[in-house]
């Protein structure tokens, strides 16, 4: 098993929805896992969002949101962990505020361990790009008594997974 199986599998523990695709498959695949209205940011892989998704929004848009749609900047096989950057163009709030939160990660950055995304972290907090959040499926508390989902952040989550395209 390669360390995106492992990913994967846990997300699959998490029951946290996933999808694996290529880049050239990309577009068809966040429309699909899209409901609307939804908001986005810009993606690191080299692909647009969907013409559904807005990219330009007042916090009314974003509240009204049924999915926001971002980067992972990070996978961590061992928990199936993404980490999302706090960025100036609203990754963070669009990974918590929606009831849908779709994740694009590239399989390149996908990591077998919390060790491995601590040094990975180090290196991004001394390159000046510190604020990350780490969402581990569905937003979840138990602080009142019995498990309660989607308190402090999204009812669902779907990861995308861009695999190198092998053609």
């Amino acid at each position: 098993m390669t360390v995106t199986d492992d990913f994967l599998d846990a997300l699959d523990d998490l029951d946290v929805s996933h999808d694996r695709t290529t880049l050239a498959d990309l577009p068809a695949t966040l429309a699909d896992a899209v409901t609307d209205p939804a908001v986005g940011v810009p993606l690191h892989v080299d692909a647009s969002l969907p013409g559904s998704v807005a990219t330009t929004f007042t916090p009314s848009e974003l509240q009204d949101a049924a999915t926001g749609v971002t980067p992972a900047r990070l996978g961590i096989a061992e928990y199936g962990s993404v980490v999302i950057r706090s960025s100036a163009g609203g990754d963070e709030p669009l990974s918590l505020y929606p009831e849908r939160h779709v994740a694009v990660l590239d399989a390149a950055d996908v990591v077998a361990t919390g060790r491995d995304a601590v040094d990975w972290l180090a290196s991004e907090v001394a390159a000046g790009r510190g604020s990350h959040v780490l969402a581990t499926g569905a937003s979840a508390t138990a602080d009142m008594g019995g498990l309660v989902e989607g308190v402090h952040g999204p009812n669902e989550v779907h990861v995308v997974l861009v695999e190198a395209d092998t053609e």
